[in-house]
């Protein structure tokens, strides 16, 4: 099936060998484009450290910027989208396209109705705070920023959510171009607009602005495509009242199970923020009892964005494409009945899991120092600085599987109609993530909130695993134990030539340029891990290469 196709009906069921096919090719139309995403969202970085370095600026604006894009995870492409794509789904099985329409109108609309009345609340209570609170100019900057980006929470939300109908459909192309818009914004006004401020308080207020102004293109970039499928907002809203009630019963576990890595990040940066010795007053962010030292430098919060910023970008090129292009298709699984062919295709997304994030967390590991160093050290960033985020990119990177693996088992979780039991692993998860970063930040500072929230996805990813085995009964095993142990086999001659790489050429000066010491080792070690896979014919892997028919 092309990217471009309507799924299929009832009637018109695709062949068992092209099922695996129809989402994959999603997954490659939306990976492509993610790469070009994360590739600007790299330069993005660059320049954002060039400008701010490890600041107080920055960790206001850091914080400021993750509020509405939490959001996003939660009611776009998150909680709203799982519980509606397979309603959306049931109707489009039915070959009922006008009630879905009306869904989706519905949805839309009272998605915006929400999010406005959380915006207004949110404003008012952020205006009470800096007109009657005792707030530092480190506080009143990030009171400012929050304030300019909130309403981008509609925007970006309501686009994700346009997003999930396209892909509900098939469509994944333009849906992907969503980031591409926001970067491309990002660094036009970080490149010719800020230039024209000295304050860097006020280059951070500009592209607050800026970023609201990008939610607008998020979300007029698809409405065509939608528009030209047939749909028309409609507001007669009462034939779909039942399966607007079903998605808000079913979205309530969802925001929270679905979120969890997203949300305890931002405990991480919020912990971060309150915990960091502020860089004048000394009672500017959190006064602690007993006066004891700050166990958290400032900077503290962008180390730990920077940080996951890397670790995202092999996530968000696999992780969140294969996450989402195969959602469509397990429920349409659970929708039929089909529980072999779910338990094939869940499966197949945790081998594919498995080949690409195994060696995304080696890698990320070893290469956290030449990443830090080639991408952010330069102008306000110093080495120092890149010591500290190289530490936070271990320490992230050693998860990325495990991300990659809850987007995959929660969405099986979500298609089978079960939703508590994310949510269950995912508040012992919060209540674990706090413990240990009150605990880690004493003894490894901001690496230590890092390392907490790595463990804690590797804990849901046990725990989700478990019980989907109990619902569905044992996956095959035999084909996932060989594949883990091809593809660890495969990663460890692939660190060894990295490693070995990166030794070589700090004990011969041969690439101790910034773009050799990590491009070098980088591309040795790719080759290196494709060479042994192909050896130790480690099939699944090829899959991401092979176009559909």
């Amino acid at each position: 099936m092309d990217a471009n196709t309507n799924p299929p009906t009832d009637d018109v069921a695709p062949a068992p060998s092209s099922r695996s096919s129809n989402w994959l090719s999603g997954m490659l139309v939306m990976s492509s484009m993610t790469v070009l995403s994360r590739i600007l969202g790299l330069v993005r970085d660059i320049a954002m450290a060039g400008l701010f370095g490890l600041s107080p600026v920055m960790d206001a604006f850091t914080i400021a910027f993750r509020v509405p894009n939490l959001s996003r995870k939660l009611f776009g492409e998150g909680a709203l989208a799982t519980s509606f794509i397979p309603i959306f789904a049931r109707e489009l099985i039915i070959d009922d396209r006008h009630n879905a329409w009306r869904l989706a109108s519905a949805v839309l609309g009272w998605l915006t109705i929400f999010l406005s009345a959380v915006v207004l609340v949110a404003e008012l209570g952020l205006l009470v705070w800096a007109v009657w609170g005792a707030v530092s100019p480190e506080t009143m900057v990030l009171i400012e920023l929050t304030a300019i980006m909130l309403p981008y929470m509609i925007l970006i939300c309501l686009a994700s959510q346009v997003g999930a109908v396209l892909n509900s459909l098939g469509h994944f192309r333009w849906p992907a171009t969503v980031p591409v818009v926001l970067n491309l914004v990002w660094l036009l006004a970080v490149w010719w607009v800020t230039p024209w401020f000295a304050d860097p308080a006020a280059k951070a207020r500009v592209l607050a602005v800026c970023i609201l102004v990008s939610g607008v293109f998020q979300l007029l970039v698809q409405w065509p495509t939608l528009r030209g499928l047939g749909f028309r907002f409609q507001w007669g809203w009462q034939p779909v009242r039942s399966q607007v009630r079903e998605i808000l019963v079913t979205m309530l576990p969802v925001v929270l199970g679905l979120s969890i890595t997203q949300i305890n990040t931002f405990c991480d940066s919020l912990i971060a923020w309150a915990f960091s010795s502020p860089a004048g007053d000394p009672h500017a962010v959190l006064p602690l009892p007993g006066s004891p030292a700050y166990p958290l430098a400032a900077g503290a919060v962008s180390a730990l964005y920077y940080g996951e910023r890397m670790y995202q970008f092999p996530l968000g090129v696999f992780g969140v494409a294969l996450g989402t292009a195969i959602f469509p298709l397990l429920a349409r699984h659970a929708a039929r009945g089909e529980t072999e062919s779910l338990k094939q295709d869940l499966a197949l997304g945790l081998r594919l899991v498995m080949v690409i994030g195994v060696p995304a967390s080696a890698a990320l590991m070893w290469l956290a120092h030449p990443i830090a160093r080639c991408l952010f050290e330069r102008g306000e960033f110093t080495p120092t600085d890149t010591l500290r985020t190289a530490q936070v990119i271990t320490a992230y990177g050693s998860g990325v599987w495990a991300y990659c693996g809850l987007l995959i088992l929660q969405r099986g979780c979500y298609a089978m109609g079960d939703r508590m039991t994310p949510l269950r692993l995912g508040m012992i998860s919060v209540v674990v993530n706090l413990a240990l970063n009150l605990t880690l930040i004493w003894f490894l500072a901001e690496t230590g909130l890092a390392v907490s929230t790595a463990c804690c996805a590797m804990l849901q990813v046990a725990g989700l695993l478990w019980a989907i085995q109990q619902r569905l009964g044992p996956l095959d095993w035999g084909r996932l134990r060989s594949c883990a142990v091809r593809t660890l086999l495969a990663t460890i001659v692939m660190s060894a030539v990295g490693m070995g790489l990166i030794k070589f050429g700090a004990q011969t000066g041969w690439w101790s340029g910034k773009l050799l010491g990590l491009g070098v080792p980088c591309l040795g070690a790719s080759f290196a891990y494709l060479a042994a896979a192909w050896c130790l014919k480690l099939d699944d892997l090829w899959i991401l290469f092979r176009r559909n028919k």
